[in-house]
């Protein structure tokens, strides 16, 4: 790791905590809740939709190269589909627990 990149980090990690405080609430500040919970799920329904095309694709080209394999290529497929799908579903627990909070 350069010194650039360790400052960098540092600095981030010691801006983070003043960045990120909340003051006392109030009802303007709610609406945002709503906007970047939004954005939040739009992003992670993306990334979850890029991440599940390219994983079919690969192992439609998987299994088109090696037939033989095809059981172990479904299972393995499967297995990774669960995985890039729970995160579209932890990031809507997240949201609705902010929400509700």
């Amino acid at each position: 790791m350069t010194v650039k990149r360790a400052l960098l980090l540092l600095m981030l990690f010691a801006l983070a905590a003043p960045l990120c405080a909340q003051g006392p609430g109030t009802q303007a500040d709610s609406k945002w809740i709503w906007i970047t919970s939004g954005f939040s799920m739009a992003i992670a329904s993306a990334g979850c939709g890029l991440a599940q095309a390219k994983a079919v694709a690969a192992a439609a080209e998987a299994m088109g190269r090696n037939p033989g394999a095809a059981a172990a290529i479904r299972f393995a497929l499967v297995l990774g589909l669960v995985l890039i799908e729970s995160l579209a579903l932890y990031t809507l627990v997240i949201i609705f627990a902010k929400v509700v909070a």
